[in-house]
């Protein structure tokens, strides 16, 4: 299972005051296997820290690389490769109202390669039964739950049995049940060995779980603890604190 390594990598926005930076000079690796709670207060750099992991946006210095190949920009030739080992929950909703269920995981599964209906209908049912929904193919996301509709991204990602998972906010506004319930699907695989990179602001469910925790202040690491409470910065010197 691959490693990410990211080497002085930063990412500039344009707003109405200028250009900023969301994220500045990460230098982080996350090995095989790993379980890694990203955390920090709104507008911290989370998500784009996330989304340059992905692959979902490059970064404008530095650079992002899973075992030792450059996650963006990337040839055409090696861009499913590099992909197919990252499964990305976005805080947005992803899910194509107008499609089943269903229709939702096997058009995922259909860009990993598959084609024989057969082979969609056991992949996204695995899938589902991951999740603890192996029922609601049929319906539409507009029939769930946000805490089955959180369940079936879930399920999306994890279709193609990506060996990385990269999830953005999973848990938000999901109440206490859900969030439990979501953890111990994580844990779980996690303990088959897929390396989880979550950003939450769930701060009960980091301190109780006690992985490693990497806390963001102003786009910058201020903290990365191994067996971390939310927020701890101790294996960093830092003047930040950070409320939640």
């Amino acid at each position: 299972m691959p490693t990410i390594q990211l080497k002085n990598a930063t990412k500039r926005y344009r707003s109405e005051h200028g250009q900023f930076e969301a994220v500045s000079g990460i230098d982080l690796t996350i090995r095989q296997g790993e379980f890694v709670f990203v955390v920090g207060s709104s507008g911290a750099g989370k998500s784009t820290l996330l989304q340059l992991i992905a692959g979902q946006i490059r970064a404008d210095e530095g650079t992002v690389l899973l075992d030792g190949m450059n996650v963006a920009p990337f040839p055409l030739i090696s861009a499913p490769r590099v992909r197919r080992n990252f499964g990305y929950v976005s805080q947005e909703p992803q899910l194509m109202r107008r499609r089943t269920v269903y229709e939702n995981l096997s058009m995922i599964a259909r860009v990993g390669g598959l084609t024989r209906e057969k082979k969609l209908m056991e992949r996204t049912v695995k899938a589902l039964g991951i999740v603890g929904l192996g029922d609601v193919g049929g319906k539409y996301p507009g029939e769930l739950s946000i805490g089955q509709a959180r369940r079936v991204e879930l399920a999306r990602a994890l279709v193609n049995s990506p060996p990385i998972l990269v999830l953005d906010e999973l848990t938000a506004n999901l109440d206490e049940d859900n969030i439990w319930d979501m953890m111990h699907v994580l844990s779980e695989l996690n303990r088959g060995g897929t390396t989880i990179i979550m950003a939450t602001h769930a701060s009960m469910f980091v301190n109780i779980m006690r992985r490693r925790v990497v806390t963001l202040v102003d786009g910058k690491i201020a903290g990365d603890v191994a067996g971390g409470r939310y927020g701890e910065i101790k294996e960093r010197k830092s003047k930040y604190t950070l409320k939640h």
